[in-house]
């Protein structure tokens, strides 16, 4: 088995899988307002959005997660998401946009298909995302930098 296939969960790049949403939409079996594609990667609206012009954007090859997505369709999806968030603060008016991906269910991965979340923020919107931890001092923070190493 090659990398791309072993990375894709051994399946073909581009081949539908009957159980994921998103390879779904690419096949276009399932609807979705597309907003962008291109050979590696898909943007769609999110079906339950964060804030106004929630997407997300996915490549085409089915990858479960980060840790499983090759570096060609994980760039790409970068760059997709890159597109998206001008788009959000140029057309739509946001302030800011949060890009965003779940690896894992503790990481709130939802959908078993790599996805990039594009979540334009607006001065003022209720989305409050907590991403500090009360218990993370100083010598933790050093302590786990050492087995990270």
């Amino acid at each position: 088995m090659d990398e791309h296939a072993r990375r894709s969960g051994g399946r073909a790049p581009g081949m539908s899988t009957r159980d994921c949403p998103f390879c779904r939409v690419i096949a276009g079996e399932l609807a979705g307002e597309i907003l962008d594609e291109d050979e590696r990667t898909i943007a769609f609206m999110a079906s339950e959005p964060a804030t106004r012009g929630h997407a997300l954007v996915v490549p085409r090859c089915h990858a479960p997660d980060l840790l499983g997505i090759a570096d060609d369709d994980l760039a790409a999806a970068v760059a997709g998401a890159m597109r998206l968030a001008a788009r959000a603060v140029d057309r739509l008016g946001a302030d800011g946009v949060n890009v965003i991906n779940g690896c894992g269910r503790a990481a709130w991965q939802t959908v078993p298909h790599f996805h990039i979340h594009v979540i334009p923020r607006y001065a003022g919107d209720q989305l409050r995302l907590a991403l500090r931890s009360p218990s993370a001092g100083p010598e933790d923070i050093a302590a786990v930098a050492a087995v990270l190493r």
